[in-house]
């Protein structure tokens, strides 16, 4: 029998089996390609002990070895799987009996196997291959009878000095093959043990861990921008549109603040009518030209006037009194507040009136005020913002003013704009030429003379020409059928104006008399007294109660008339006009002589505000839709864009012919982004009204194209008449 047992120790000593208290942890050390090709070196135990817990198992693949060799080590099974799978220790015809009939060691904490602690090869083979760490291995088991080398946990292959390794003798937390643990092990160069970590996605302009990804590496801009103002901007923008908590989040997460605590409180005390705080808080503000003085944190930009600023929250206050009905309160803000900061003598007697107001409506009435629980502290403190420094202050709604512009600046580029609807934010905005006016789809014949001019209705759905001939005739715009023929007139009339409501029409005529008509039914209203010239042009009030005509007559070059009565005023004017426009908001009345002048007025109060005199003579004349610019047409050829507050020249249109006869131009189009006349040589031109690009040269008429108009209502239909008594569509 000891000769039986002493030749079965023999026979396992020569398939490199080891003894049990000397057996290695192998949930310790990482799998490797050496693993593969060294099997007489694994003992069944060790078999046993990885079927058990595979994750642990999977977890101590080399970091640090290339994929292949990875999916070898990992995926490869043991070398008899159904006793791995069982976990069983029965008979192995690799294994001695005795060993067989040995029952495998319960796990222990620690990574120890057996009763030993293999640490003494702990850093043997630090830092070498693979390869190189199975041939020192293949020697070692030649030099003398002692168990492979221990390995390391792959928390210390991966870096000795990583604090997020855990430390020998803890529990690794483990995942399987194709999982993310809950908190990786890393390796020196940031990766994740095994492969298997979920990796970060990035988009466009993300972040991890507060660097940026594939952008600017400048912490300071955002693509080029600064960071603190779009951060900013977009804290304002998420507060205005009610997402107050993402608000928070972003300023607490960016750690930038909207405004610092003086502006907060600035903006809180307007709002809720704290007048003493406001007027503190004001004090201790600083300008640019302040620089170095102590101040509250409340910059005001340049050239900023506190006085101003002052009056205007004590205006309010004032006005809050008299609502309040605190009268005497009242008097003493308007002679102790108001009266020593106001140079305005005209303001401060219309302040003073309205404390003979009777009623809270009166008041509000009067001064044009919605009160205190209106919308009049806010219009405050509008207008106090844009006195204080952006950098502290934001300017109201910036992001929304900033998308503007965008859809702004993508439509004044488009060259064929014909899209009425505001412009998407998802994607760069251009138009197709085909759905441009650029074909004749209609002639209108019923006109039994030249076409002088053509206007449509404000919305767009009537037509009405004029000309050479007694009549003026209206069109429906769908199937441009006759509506109805205004037919009183003794001869041709040069102009037609509809009313704001386009219940009416007014034609002016050649024969001395202006007429008044009802649009629908083709009535005469009334015949207007009668000029000892002919009435060149009318412009209605936005009531659609009383019109401004305008004539050749040095007696009568500008009447205002009404509606419902015969009254008649007098603007006392000595000039003639030949053709006169009114912008939409009521402000101005442009008129232009029979000379080379054009004259500018306040239309409400009828004072004359400048006069320019040019180097030609001007043939027409028209205001655009947002009431700043006017386009004059000469009889040179050229069309002029001119600011009219400031009588500054913008932009000039080139092209087109001019001569002795009236041609008229006008703006129009989608957005009214473009500026349309006709030509002496019978054209149309079109140009693009802020860069002044011609767009489109028409064919229009033959001799001549004298009007042009774009239907309000539609971008894709114009309409032309010329003295081939045709009119276009």
């Amino acid at each position: 029998m000891s000769l039986l047992l002493q030749s079965l120790t023999d026979a396992a000593t020569r398939r490199g089996e080891v003894d049990l208290d000397r057996l290695p942890d192998s949930s310790n050390r990482p799998a490797d390609a050496s693993d593969a090709s060294t099997t007489t070196t694994t003992t069944t135990i060790a078999t046993t002990t990885a079927a058990q817990n595979p994750a642990t198992f999977a977890s101590t693949t080399s970091p640090t070895a290339p994929q292949a060799q990875t999916t070898t080590a990992t995926s490869a099974p043991p070398s008899h799987p159904t006793t791995a799978a069982s976990g069983a220790s029965g008979p192995n015809i690799e294994s001695s009996p005795a060993l067989s009939r040995r029952e495998p060691p319960p796990q222990q904490p620690g990574q120890i196997l057996g009763r030993r602690r293999r640490s003494s090869s702990h850093h043997r083979y630090q830092g070498t291959s693979p390869a190189s760490a199975a041939a020192a291995s293949g020697a070692d088991n030649q030099a003398e009878p002692e168990p492979k080398r221990r390995r390391r946990a792959s928390a210390d292959m991966a870096a000795s000095d990583d604090n997020d390794a855990p430390s020998n003798g803890a529990a690794p937390q483990s995942g399987a093959n194709g999982t993310s643990p809950s908190s990786p092990l890393r390796t020196a160069n940031g990766s994740t043990t095994n492969g298997d970590a979920k990796s970060t996605i990035a988009t466009n302009g993300s972040s991890a861990k507060g660097k940026r990804v594939g952008a600017d590496p400048n912490p300071y801009t955002y693509l080029g921008h600064n960071r603190e103002e779009v951060t900013r901007i977009l804290i304002q923008a998420l507060t205005d549109m009610g997402y107050q908590t993402a608000a928070e989040n972003v300023s607490r997460e960016s750690g930038f603040n909207l405004e610092n605590p003086t502006v907060a409180a600035f903006r809180s005390s307007v709002l809720h009518g704290a007048w003493d705080e406001t007027e503190k808080l004001l004090s201790g503000s600083t300008t640019p030209e302040e620089q170095g003085q102590s101040g509250n944190g409340l910059v005001l930009t340049a050239g900023s006037d506190r006085s101003t600023m002052r009056f205007w929250v004590r205006q309010q206050k004032y006005l809050e009194l008299l609502e309040q009905r605190d009268t005497s309160r009242a008097l003493v803000a308007l002679r102790n507040d108001l009266t020593p900061l106001s140079q305005d003598t005209e303001k401060l007697r219309l302040l003073s009136s309205l404390l003979m107001c009777r009623s809270t409506d009166d008041l509000k009435s009067k001064a044009n005020w919605d009160g205190a629980q209106g919308r009049s502290r806010h219009r405050l403190l509008s207008e106090l913002s844009k006195c204080i420094s952006p950098s502290v202050m934001l300017p109201e709604n910036r992001l929304a003013v900033l998308l503007d512009h965008v859809k702004k600046s993508q439509i004044d580029t488009c060259l064929y704009h014909t899209a009425a609807s505001s412009p998407s934010l998802y994607s760069d905005h251009s138009c197709e030429r085909r759905n441009f006016p650029t074909e004749v789809a209609l002639e209108l014949s019923d006109l039994a003379g030249e076409a002088w001019q053509v206007q449509f209705s404000h919305d767009g759905s009537r037509l009405a020409a004029c000309g050479s001939s007694e009549a003026v005739v209206i069109w429906e715009t769908t199937t441009f059928a006759i509506t109805c023929i205004l037919a009183d007139h003794e001869a041709g009339v040069g102009n037609i104006s509809w009313s704001p409501d386009d219940t009416m029409l007014v034609t002016c005529s050649q024969d001395h008399f202006a007429r008044l008509w009802d649009a629908r039914s083709g009535t005469l209203i009334k015949k207007l007294a009668s000029f000892d010239q002919p009435v060149s042009g009318c412009l209605w009030a936005a009531n659609s109660m009383s019109f401004v005509l305008g004539g050749l007559s040095r007696a009568h070059g500008l009447c205002t008339f009404s509606v419902d009565t015969d009254e008649i005023q007098e603007w006392n004017k000595d000039h003639r006009v030949q053709d006169l426009a009114l912008s939409p908001d009521g402000r101005w009345l442009v008129a232009l002589d029979d000379q080379h002048t054009f004259h500018v007025y306040n239309a409400k109060t009828r004072e004359f505000m400048y006069s320019h005199e040019l180097n030609t003579r001007p043939t027409s004349v028209s205001i655009s839709e947002d009431s700043k610019h006017m386009l004059l047409n000469k009889r040179d050829g050229e069309a002029q864009l001119i600011e009219i507050e400031t009588n500054t020249h913008k932009q000039k249109f080139l092209g087109h012919t001019g001569g002795e006869f009236l041609i008229r131009s006008s703006f129009g189009g989608a957005n009214e982004g473009f500026v349309v006349s006709g030509s002496e040589d019978g054209n149309i031109l079109i140009w693009h009204k802020n860069t002044g690009a011609a767009v489109e040269r028409l064919q229009g008429h033959a001799p001549r194209c004298n009007a042009v108009v774009w239907n309000p209502a539609d971008p894709c239909m114009l309409a032309s008449g010329g003295d081939d008594c045709r009119v276009k569509m």
